[in-house]
């Protein structure tokens, strides 16, 4: 049977020190005490560690050999101790993140960093994914955790805000809208509208559809000749406008710009996890609050 490791520690301070009354004292306990824990040392290992006498101790050949070969062990059991401390504490291992096109602008670059940056023994991929395909790969164990924009439906997953974004229309600078700070729902109304394709995310096609559902005369819809076509060529025409979130603001091709709908509901960006959560799953969900705190994601 292998020795405990506190009476192993105890006798390296006392094969530094050879002498029980400052190796005592170093580690804080009382002599006998020392001394008894040695005794049961040498009793588990079957042979003498240390030759005594009135005036001097003494190592003894095993007693050498122990406190040369003691330490390299013991650092490697503190390695292997802090592993599994880390793993428990959701700070090891590997991560999968889908995220849907929507959120790939800002959101999820900031929540991936985070997670790479604080946890050096964490590896994170994450790729982007179609919005209805995240909740059963996330419920499947496919992937990790997902980030959609909307309450995607699926069944053993949990969804947890992440981020609330008010919702506007992207439009040419040049456009007449473009001169206010906040756009009516019924002025944006006025003009032909692009909304993404609704199987990309029926979800938040739906919820932005439903904002001109009572305006008149009925909005134009149209969809996006090329889907998330970065350079926006339909908008620089400075007629089309298109409902997004305020995400939007931040990754603005040259030429265009972003306004809030005045009164119009917001977006939630989620977080999706599985129902039943390990260690990394609830650092995922930790580093996630912290994040969307220190960046204003959610209201107080």
């Amino acid at each position: 049977m292998a020795p405990d490791t506190v009476s192993l520690r105890y006798f390296l301070v006392l094969a530094h020190e050879l002498n029980f009354t400052r190796a005592a004292a170093r580690i804080g306990i009382a002599q006998p005490a020392l001394s008894a824990r040695i005794r049961r040392l040498e009793t588990e290992l079957g042979t003498a560690l240390l030759v005594r006498s009135t005036r001097s101790v003494a190592l003894t050949t095993a007693g050498a050999a122990l406190a040369e070969s003691a330490p390299p062990a013991l650092a490697a059991l503190d390695r292997a101790w802090e592993t599994a401390r880390s793993a428990a504490a959701g700070e090891l291992g590997t991560l999968r993140i889908g995220y849907s096109l929507s959120t790939g602008a800002e959101t999820a670059p900031a929540l991936v960093d985070r997670l790479i940056g604080g946890n050096g023994g964490l590896e994170v991929g994450a790729v982007p994914m179609a919005t209805p395909d995240i909740c059963p790969a996330v419920a499947e164990g496919r992937i990790d955790a997902g980030i959609t924009r909307g309450q995607q439906p699926g069944r053993g997953v949990r969804r947890f805000p992440l981020r609330h974004m008010r919702v506007g229309v992207q439009l040419a600078e040049h456009h007449p809208l473009a001169e206010h700070a906040e756009i009516e729902i019924a002025d944006a109304a006025a003009y032909p509208l692009r909304l993404p394709d609704r199987a990309a995310n029926p979800v938040v096609h739906d919820r932005l559809s439903a904002l001109f559902q009572d305006a008149r005369p009925h909005p134009r819809f149209h969809a996006p000749a090329v889907s998330f076509d970065m350079s926006q060529r339909d908008l620089r025409d400075g007629l089309t406008l298109a409902p997004a979130g305020e995400a939007a603001a931040t990754v603005q091709p040259a030429g265009l710009t972003w306004r809030p709908l005045r009164d119009a509901p917001g977006l939630t960006i989620y977080l999706v996890l599985p129902r039943e959560q390990t260690p990394l799953h609830r650092r995922i969900r930790a580093v996630a609050k912290a994040v969307a705190r220190e960046l204003g994601w959610l209201p107080d």
